[in-house]
């Protein structure tokens, strides 16, 4: 898969939207395009760049108000939307790199692309229209689509149906041409896709799985969803992990700056938004899905926990010279969002190491079971000493702390960090991804995550999501025994593409042990074990939604999941509580915005994003136009189109 090539181009934006003088192209030069002489292998890469970081930013978003990631803080933007009580600043990024970086090139592109036959690039911008714009009526409900880059400053809506047609009509679009023969002369697809390395079969595959995947977003809806529709669009989706859509990142030192966001264009997406700084923590309910201390769960540890949950050094032993001599691997707890009002009482702390000398603490605690629990929990650690109600900890060198005298804060040290280091970021070489809190120090304070690092992978569509549609399909239908197969493939295809790629950290020479592969009798023995389901009798909707989650890594799509079955309200069909032990944050009081009193209400529970600034700025008739609840606290409990079970349902919440 070949790297993002750097060329020296005016800003896409520009491609996409300024005036330009027509020049005779023998004074074209390549390395600086305009609207006109862009190529279509100059225009793709960049558009794949830039909707892979909307893609991520969405996933991000989306799995902060789903309850696998958190923020420290409760008053930043994505903290908000941890608590629920979400702000207009978490809408912004997404529509950028969208709608600036990636669709404002997309038409020019098709435009050209079936102007000279290269019919493959046409199918590739269908393709990537519809998966930006079905995110984006994920995300936010109606948004202009077909007045969209026509030169209107004010585009009028489009309302969540006819978002959702149009993107079915891409994807057919995108089927149409790919299929075709390009003309002589058109360049091969391989010359400026980052995605498929120009295999356009693959592309094929990728648009019959987002079909799939479309398909299945209208299950609530009795008129239009089609079991079958859904399995014939699998039969011609991807097949295995070789089918499988992704985009390679890499590490590199002097990497050029994302012109919407200034982060490097070369790394990952999520790690960008999840691991690029300090503030990023998984949640409880996440980690209890792998270890499964979930209620009713089997307490099988998972193999894929080491490689998803990251660890810190603890228990770690200096030599008379300062260095490391001894530590053990802590494996992060996760902050329990539901059930606990933990970040109220002090915002979580991020943990520092006493590198040079013993850091003292004093804490004053009052309630005198609280004092005693404390002294008992520091006491198993450091050295404690008592007067009263003060209680004086002792941190030695070689210690994780968090410089904090709220006595609260003491143990945040559980919660690790989900930071990498990268090249752009003090990285201190491309194959050590590790985070290190202090310089010249070699301790880490976080070992990252499989999804989340400067050159982890961004999989788009996976074969293992193709598994689990179809379980998901099967068990509708009542045929247990094909949704078991089709359950147990998916939980195989995830622990195989995990371990394609982390034998490629290992090859190129990571000493991060949690970027080493699994073990093989291990994988065995999980997938013998209670943890999954071994007969079509056990098998149940919340086991297949649970595999799913964690082969989704941050994909928007859990969200989507998560909505499509009322979260834990239990109300769809007869699958009973999907969600199991999920609930809404304990911390949860923006009842102004979450409107909803009862778990079987749509408005109790997330529902979708407000409008970005952009739109409220300088579109803001149409915008008021397009939903009665627009620019309202309640328009984020106000249900998508799909996410609805009639039309009429739909118009009511937004006409």
């Amino acid at each position: 898969m070949k790297k993002l090539k750097y060329i020296t181009l005016s800003l896409l934006l520009m491609l996409g939207t300024s005036s330009c003088k027509d020049y005779l192209d023998i004074n074209v030069d390549p390395d600086n395009p305009t609207s006109v002489s862009a190529t279509v292998n100059t225009r793709l890469p960049w558009i794949q760049n830039y909707f892979a970081y909307a893609w991520g930013t969405a996933g991000m978003r989306a799995n902060t108000i789903g309850g696998i990631l958190t923020q420290l803080s409760t008053t930043n933007g994505n903290g908000l939307l941890a608590g629920w009580n979400p702000a207009q600043s978490s809408c912004t990024t997404v529509y950028q790199n969208w709608y600036i970086g990636a669709a404002v090139n997309v038409n020019p592109m098709i435009d050209k692309a079936l102007s000279t036959g290269a019919f493959h690039y046409a199918g590739a911008g269908y393709c990537i229209k519809a998966m930006g714009f079905m995110m984006m009526l994920d995300m936010h409900g109606e948004l202009p689509i077909q007045d969209a880059f026509t030169g209107k400053y004010n585009p009028s809506y489009d309302d969540g149906k006819k978002m959702y047609e149009l993107c079915m009509e891409y994807i057919d679009k995108a089927i149409e041409n790919l299929s075709m023969a390009q003309s002589p002369g058109s360049p091969a697809l391989s010359a400026g896709d980052l995605w498929n390395n120009g295999n356009v079969q693959q592309w094929i595959k990728l648009c019959y799985g987002l079909k799939a995947r479309f398909l299945l977003k209208v299950s609530k809806k009795a008129d239009l969803f089609s079991p079958d529709a859904v399995l014939a669009a699998l039969d011609n989706a991807i097949l295995s992990n070789d089918d499988n859509t992704m985009m390679k990142h890499y590490n590199v030192e002097g990497d050029e700056l994302n012109f919407t966001v200034s982060d490097p264009y070369q790394t990952n997406a999520f790690w960008n938004c999840v691991a690029y700084g300090t503030t990023q923590r998984l949640t409880k309910w996440y980690v209890n899905l792998l270890d499964n201390s979930f209620t009713g769960g089997s307490n099988v540890i998972d193999p894929r926990l080491s490689k998803l949950v990251p660890a810190m050094m603890s228990n770690v032993v200096l030599d008379d010279k300062g260095n490391i001599s001894t530590y053990e691997w802590r494996r992060a707890q996760g902050v329990d969002m539901m059930y606990s009002n933990k970040r109220k009482q002090g915002n979580i702390i991020t943990n520092i190491f006493a590198t040079s000398k013993d850091v003292t603490l004093k804490y004053t605690i009052d309630d005198a079971t609280e004092r005693e629990k404390f002294i008992a929990d520091a006491s198993k650690i450091h050295a404690v000493t008592v007067d009263g109600s003060a209680v004086t900890v002792l941190y030695q060198k070689g210690s994780a702390y968090c410089n904090s005298t709220n006595y609260r804060n003491a143990g945040d040290t559980v919660f690790v960090n989900m930071r990498s280091n990268s090249m752009s970021t003090s990285g201190r070489g491309v194959n050590d991804l590790l985070y290190y809190p202090a310089a010249g120090y070699e301790y880490v304070a976080g070992t990252g995550t499989f999804y989340a690092r400067p050159n982890s992978d961004s999989d788009f569509l996976t074969y293992a999501e193709m598994c689990f549609i179809k379980a998901e399909i099967y068990f509708r239908k009542g045929n247990r025994e094909q949704a078991l197969t089709a359950y147990k493939t998916g939980i195989k295809a995830h622990f195989d593409r995990m371990q394609k790629r982390l034998n490629e950290w290992k090859t190129a020479g990571s000493a991060n042990p949690d970027e080493m592969p699994m073990d093989d009798a291990e994988i065995a023995e999980y997938m013998s074990s209670a943890a999954v389901c071994q007969s079509a009798s056990e098998l149940t909707m919340a086991e297949i939604i649970r595999q799913k989650i964690i082969a989704l890594g941050f994909d928007i799509e859990i969200w989507n999941d998560m909505r499509r079955f009322n979260y834990s309200a239990g109300n769809i069909e007869n699958f009973g509580v999907v969600y199991t032990d999920y609930q809404r944050p304990a911390e949860f009081s923006g009842t102004s915005k979450i409107i909803g009193t009862s778990p079987n209400e749509l408005t109790y529970w997330f529902r979708r994003f407000s409008q970005s600034t952009h739109e409220s700025n300088y579109n803001l008739t149409q915008l008021l136009a397009s939903n009665k609840l627009a620019m309202t606290d309640p328009i984020w409990s106000c249900p998508v189109w799909w996410d609805c079970s009639t039309d009429a349902e739909y118009y009511s919440f937004i006409e």
